[in-house]
């Protein structure tokens, strides 16, 4: 008597795939990389039939792995465990927890994604502008960004300064600041450095905070760091952003800008931006502008995206002497 070699992933995946039919099939792999698409491809290609009480199995297990997850998501490993326990006794629990183990990671001081901001702050601002730094880079920017708005003044620019130049970490530096802390972590996936922090991380937090937040912090650290201050503020604001500007403030922009740039920048633009452009224009105007852009021919990239900073520079400019409003959070809504 020969036992059948049990599904492998890939192929409970061919035949979940299958079950559901083409066109749901397709909108999952939107979802899927080049690589997951091929060998799933393949994988269904070598599918003569799909056994109805394996894909009663295979959604079973779906289920099973789906719910855990949301678990996990609600309270962590430890609630998972627990809620899995009563609903399916703990020998079952172990086999649905195992399978996704492989794949599961936990993202540092994930306990804190649930306490509201107020409480958090309460809890870190105490602590050294590095350990905050740390925990915010790892937070949602809208948490972090509501926290980092309510630090003091001078703490608000060291925090920033600290997350823009923060690289990689260690693991077991993060699980000592937890530690320290008073809270652990139930799991970490292993892996020798975890990144978080950067401009990006930064920039991403900056821009929804309101705007005295925002000079408070970018004028302190063009006395501390001139050279980050102005790598911070180039991706504050990009030329794709022109459609977030209501139609008056785009209007005064472009006042200001030369033709030659505007169509350079255009040049590379989508077509979103060159609607909002063209959109508040005269139709001389867009129709001069539209022939420019036609017999520019080639263009070196270098060019148009000079040209767009220049442009945003002209929108920084004028939002700063406040000729026209940028929305962002924490207090710029617009009152008409």
């Amino acid at each position: 008597m020969t036992t059948k070699k049990p599904l492998s992933g890939r192929q409970k995946a061919a035949s979940f795939l299958i079950y559901l039919g083409p066109e749901k099939s397709a909108q999952l792999f939107k979802h899927l990389n080049d690589e997951e698409i091929e060998q799933l491809t393949l994988e269904i290609a070598n599918v003569r039939q799909v056994n109805k009480d394996k894909i009663d199995d295979i959604f079973r297990e779906f289920y099973e792995m789906a719910l855990a997850s949301q678990y996990i998501g609600q309270g962590g490993i430890a609630y998972a465990r627990e809620v899995l326990e009563r609903a399916y006794g703990e020998d079952k629990t172990v086999e649905i927890i195992g399978r996704i183990s492989a794949s599961l990671q936990v993202r540092p001081f994930d306990f804190m994604r649930k306490t509201e901001p107020q409480q958090l702050l309460n809890f870190i601002q105490s602590e050294h502008p590095q350990t905050i730094a740390l925990i915010l880079a790892y937070l949602e920017p809208e948490k972090a960004s509501t926290i980092l708005s309510a630090l003091p003044p001078e703490r608000q620019s060291e925090v920033a300064k600290r997350i823009a130049i923060m690289d990689t970490t260690s693991p077991d530096v993060i699980k000592e600041v937890e530690r320290v802390l008073e809270r652990k972590l139930s799991s970490i996936a292993p892996q020798e450095l975890t990144n978080a922090g950067g401009i990006k991380s930064v920039v991403e937090i900056i821009n929804r905070v309101d705007r005295g937040t925002e000079k408070t912090i970018m004028e302190a650290l063009e006395v501390q760091d001139p050279e980050l201050a102005e790598e911070i503020k180039k991706l504050m604001f990009v030329f794709e952003d022109i459609v977030i500007i209501d139609d008056r403030s785009v209007q005064r922009v472009l006042r200001e800008v030369e033709s030659q740039d505007l169509a350079l920048a255009l040049k590379g633009a989508s077509t979103e931006v060159s609607q909002k452009i063209f959109t508040n224009m005269s139709q001389r105007a867009s129709d001069m502008l539209r022939e420019d852009i036609e017999f520019m021919g080639p263009v070196r990239l270098r060019d148009v995206e000079e040209a767009q900073q220049r442009i945003v520079n002209i929108i920084r400019k004028l939002e700063d002497s406040g000729e026209i409003v940028v929305a962002r959070g924490g207090g710029d809504e617009v009152v008409v």
